[in-house]
């Protein structure tokens, strides 16, 4: 069983790019997303796919089991999500002298200019430094959560992105 412990931010700026060590290219549809877990379809770079079951948030944590499917399974798989898809591109960022890296994720399509950033963590509570280019905390505002995103039919309000 895999427990997945994140926190999310809204990003105040652009600070993050010049750290950038990788971009990843995402497609995400869901074809659940109401209940106790929602199931999604990703396809990064149009050359691998995941199908993801996670449980609702709850705590810290929540449970996630991903497996890698056929992308030829993906794109049909695709084509049955409910609402629309989730275009993005995942900037890699490292955190410096720890083994944390931060995924910056620059929407596209009708959530452009929505920029969030997510950390995964190893355990409950543990203690990261937070970059002087995040914003507020999302981590438990529903109206940041993929599944919800590609539900809604605008974009969240967006609250103020200043520096904490």
């Amino acid at each position: 069983m895999a427990i997945e412990i994140e926190r999310k931010f809204l990003v105040a700026d652009d600070r993050w790019k010049s750290e950038v060590v990788a971009v990843k290219a995402i497609r995400q549809g869901y074809l659940a997303r109401e209940g106790a877990a929602s199931v999604r379809v990703r396809v990064v770079d149009g050359t691998s796919a995941m199908l993801t079951v996670k449980s609702e948030r709850g705590g810290e944590g929540r449970l996630e089991f991903e497996y890698a499917i056929p992308i030829e399974d993906a794109e049909p798989l695709l084509g049955l999500a409910t609402g629309e898809l989730i275009v993005k591109r995942r900037h890699l960022v490292p955190v410096t002298g720890d083994k944390l890296i931060w995924e910056v994720d620059v929407f596209e399509g009708r959530l452009a200019g929505l920029v969030l950033a997510e950390i995964e963590l190893d355990h409950p509570g543990r203690a990261v430094d937070l970059p002087d280019w995040l914003g507020p905390e999302v981590t438990d505002d529903p109206r940041y959560q993929n599944a919800r995103l590609a539900a809604a039919v605008g974009p969240p309000a967006i609250v103020d992105t200043q520096p904490r």
